[in-house]
């Protein structure tokens, strides 16, 4: 039995915390960050047969207060550098080294009734610990990402699946996999977002909606688009690693407020009520409403008062300034609120709706990807523009301001809006 716990345990190791660094970013949610804890406290569980291995054969002693102590007090200096209340963070790594050190006491015990050694050359002790303190730093990383997750009212029933089917294996008790659960509740920021967050943990979480073509697009859990090298960009001018965490529309100001995310990029608009909830950086795009229908009915819809009719059907995807215009303008059409963004487009082309107003940046990204599709009014009914959408600390809101302008000076946000166009 102990053996085949062995190779559960060894199958299901997980590689480090990886949301940075790629070519393509990740687009993350709550599921994605919250697998990732559990993933790497998994790995961490994984090391201890090779830990057990290498005191076996070199005859250190299981249990190390000195090692554990310093582990437990560098993982809580760490916290509080990510902005995370430390005392949550040191009882939950509390708990992993408890059950490392109970799982390496049962692997030589076993050992010792079968006169068995474990392994001809067990990898160096030095190097397991290093590989354990990498994974300790990775942990503290994604729960810096997760915490928004893990606090949310129902996370004890949403992820308790997730527990079981990740580690049931390596932590076979009912009553362990609770205490975890119960122990990652209680994980939390201790420090409000701003600039100063942001530079200490080394990581800028970007929120984006991964659903408007050009400014930011989810492809295959990937990221891109003209706003999400923009925030790569930007990240890079305040020296931390973007993260791109998903939102939507409909929750865009509720994932501000409750700490989702640092700011949000993607093509989004200035508007009163998201000004009163957080605050806008200075625009770098100006735009606005316009209309887009078949081709063959560009006459037919060529202005508002042409569309507000009864029998035409109006399409809108739900929770941003979209809906909120087609409902402040229309009175006779009927409108249709399409949940996905990114198949909305499809509705038109299918005829199952007449028209969609939308920005003029994506009419003419639109108008581009299909030929059935037209801008049936050449200018915009509207004036808006669009800026990065941030929490009220001012620092973090200089900063942004500040590396904007630049950007705008160089060209950049036009320069990678025609390059999205074009892809």
């Amino acid at each position: 039995m102990m053996k085949t716990f062995l190779l559960a345990v060894i199958a299901l190791a997980a590689g480090l915390w990886s949301f940075v660094g790629e070519a393509e970013p990740r687009l993350i949610d709550d599921e994605a960050a919250v697998s990732s804890v559990l993933d790497l406290i998994a790995e961490r569980l994984a090391t201890m047969p090779e830990v057990a291995a290498a005191k076996w054969i070199s005859g250190a002693p299981v249990v190390d207060p000195e090692r554990e102590t310093a582990v437990l007090d560098r993982s809580t200096a760490r916290a509080e550098t990510l902005g995370l209340d430390p005392r949550p963070v040191r009882e939950l790594l509390a708990q992993q080294i408890a059950l490392a050190r109970d799982l390496q006491l049962r692997l030589h015990a076993e050992w010792r009734a079968s006169a068995c050694a474990p392994c001809a050359s067990p990898p160096d002790l030095a190097v397991l610990r290093a590989r354990i303190d990498r994974i300790n730093e990775g942990l503290l990383r994604a729960l810096y990402l997760a915490v928004p997750a893990l606090q949310r009212s129902n996370a004890a029933s949403a992820w308790r699946p997730n527990v079981e089917a990740r580690l049931a294996e390596v932590m076979p008790s009912a009553a362990d996999r609770d205490e975890l659960v119960r122990r990652l509740g209680r994980i939390r920021f201790a420090s409000a977002p701003g600039l100063d967050r942001v530079r200490a943990s080394g990581v800028l979480r970007i929120g984006t909606t991964g659903d408007y073509a050009p400014f930011s697009v989810e492809s295959g859990g990937r990221a891109r688009g003209a706003d999400i090298a923009l925030g790569e960009a930007l990240a890079a001018a305040l020296g931390v690693e973007p993260v791109f965490m998903r939102t939507t529309w409909s929750t865009l100001v509720e994932d501000l407020k409750a700490d989702r995310y640092d700011l949000a990029m993607g093509g989004i608009s200035v508007t009163p009520e998201r000004a009163a909830s957080g605050r806008f950086s200075v625009p770098y795009l100006a735009g606005g409403k316009t209309i887009l229908a078949r081709c063959s009915d560009r006459q037919r819809f060529a202005s508002l008062a042409a569309v507000d009719h009864a029998g035409v059907q109006v399409i809108v995807n739900p929770g941003g300034t979209n809906e909120r215009y087609v409902r402040e303008h229309l009175r006779f059409a009927t409108i249709l609120v399409h949940p996905d963004n990114r198949t909305v487009f499809d509705e038109l082309l299918a005829g199952r709706a007449d028209v969609m107003f939308t920005d003029d940046v994506e009419a003419d990204l639109q108008a581009r990807r299909h030929p059935q599709l037209c801008r049936t009014f050449s200018g915009t009914l509207t004036h808006s523009e669009k800026a990065v959408f941030l929490s009220g600390d001012s620092r973090l809101g200089q900063a942004v301001d500040d590396w904007l302008r630049g950007a705008i000076a160089r060209g950049d946000p036009a320069r990678l809006l025609k390059e999205a166009m074009t892809q």
